[in-house]
């Protein structure tokens, strides 16, 4: 019987015009699926089509229109959002993440990588860990914030990019251009943080990312007057080229260390097998201790974590088929450590390389800067978030081997902080960017939640705010 009165109710409420209520997970849901379904590839419909989806959904949502704009720029477009305090009391925090994802393409994976598609646990689709999952969770957070009234001291503003896997032109105007529109003080940032879970349920920790390695990529060119194939020679531009790949592929830069990776070694050596966990204690015990440090990079999870990493993307060589090459060439790409220059990198690869290979620099991506500080108002705020969904679980900071928009902002002034909420139950099972990309089901239901603690905690009065 109670049943049927509500499903009565359902049908008077439809049949007066008014929809049913929606859930904050249904509503979630709903906007992964859609901004899924939008191919934001750089070369395709780009990231405009995503940005103008939530817009409309933050305007449905209450929110005023001169405080949601899409901002277009070069081929694509950022998002940006505010939700503003009464009466504002201390500065704005950027709530940071972007909208473009890389191409997938349907010959490397075994569904619609622009479909969400729903199989045991998982969520697959491109983009859903990388990181429309985290964009989504951020603006259902801003909208139950909304409509829960929430007392704010400060306003939170989402300001999502649209090309971060590009050219990261979006974080440049960020810190630019667009800077007069938010100034912003902090940035808590979707696009890191996260934790994982061994398949026994154990928690292997959640990460507070508060610095990243530069991006950077260089050209192996190597040229020869090339000639007839009937008329093969030693001197072969594909051939020089491929001894220089070979040499790559064997070196090793120095390991390094700094403030977060000692403390990220120390804390993570806890979760971790016994030899790996030796040998994370070591290195951050004493950063000449090589042998440990190799030990740490030959584990598929730290790879990248204590020394600059360079390794072949992209390879072209040759005219003709009956010709002799005139031109090689591979593009390296480069995830450089903190406080080391792109320039220095180049000066290193061009003594592997070799006499007869040219190595230029491409782009580059971040300056590798300093950490953010580890202030009491993020590391309470995140801990509890965490807690709140895996209680006790080890907070631990952490430079990340990849780059973000998050490391423009950094460099610019606005300390930075990779604080999502997601979680991986394989550490190992790592495809953003990759085939069958995919997310736990549960764990982005418990990311939207993750957020708005999250943002609550840091938009709000706190007596332990901007203490160390």
């Amino acid at each position: 019987m109670r049943i049927l009165i509500a499903l009565a109710a359902v049908l008077t409420a439809t049949a007066a015009g008014a929809a049913p209520a929606e859930s904050w997970q249904a509503r979630g849901d709903r906007l992964l699926a859609a901004a899924v379904a939008i191919p934001s590839v750089d070369g395709k419909v780009g990231a405009r089509p995503v940005a103008e989806l939530l817009a409309q959904e933050f305007l449905k949502a209450g929110f005023a229109a001169d405080d949601v704009r899409v901002l277009p720029y070069d081929k694509t477009a950022a998002l940006m959002v505010r939700l503003r305090a009464g009466k504002p009391k201390r500065g704005a925090v950027l709530l940071l993440g972007h909208m473009d994802v890389v191409e997938a393409l349907r010959t490397d994976w075994s569904r619609d990588a622009f479909t969400l598609t729903t199989e045991g646990r998982y969520y697959y689709g491109r983009g859903t860990g990388d990181m429309k999952g985290g964009l989504v969770s951020q603006a259902i957070a801003l909208m139950r914030l909304r409509a829960d009234r929430v007392p704010l001291d400060r306003d939170i503003i989402l300001f999502a990019t649209g090309d971060e896997e590009d050219v990261g032109e979006g974080a440049a105007k960020i810190v630019g251009e667009w800077r007069p529109l938010h100034n912003a003080v902090i940035a808590l940032n979707a696009d890191g943080g996260g934790g994982s879970i061994d398949r026994s349920g154990k928690a292997l920790g959640f990460r507070l990312q508060t610095s990243e390695k530069t991006y950077a990529s260089f050209t192996f060119t190597a040229r020869n007057r090339g000639g007839h194939s009937s008329r093969p020679r030693a001197d072969n531009a594909i051939y020089a080229l491929a001894q220089s790949l070979d040499r790559l592929a064997a070196y090793r830069f120095t390991p390094m260390l700094n403030e977060t990776v000692k403390a990220y070694l120390e804390n993570a050596a806890a979760t971790r097998p016994a030899p790996l966990a030796a040998a994370m204690r070591a290195f951050a015990g004493n950063a000449n201790d090589i042998a440990a440090a190799d030990v740490i990079e030959a584990d598929a999870g730290e790879i990248g974590m204590v020394r600059t990493t360079c390794v072949a993307t992209l390879l072209n060589g040759g005219h003709a088929e009956n010709a002799l090459p005139q031109t090689a060439t591979a593009t390296i790409n480069c995830r450089i450590f903190p406080g080391v220059a792109p320039e220095q990198v180049q000066a290193e690869l061009a003594k592997v390389a070799g006499p007869d290979v040219q190595v230029a620099m491409l782009n580059k991506f971040g300056d590798g800067t300093l950490p953010s500080p580890l202030t009491r108002e993020i590391v309470d705020a995140y801990t509890s978030a965490v807690h709140a969904r895996h209680p006790g679980v080890p907070i631990i900071p952490e430079m990340t081997p990849g780059a973000t928009d998050g490391g423009r902002l950094r460099a610019n002034g606005i300390p930075t902080y990779g604080v999502d909420g997601l979680w991986r139950v394989d550490p190992d099972d790592m495809r953003a960017h990759g085939a069958d990309e995919r997310i736990l089901i549960e764990a982005f239901h418990a990311d939207l939640d993750h957020w708005y603690d999250l943002i609550r905690a840091i938009g709000t009065p706190s007596p332990s705010a901007g203490k160390k």
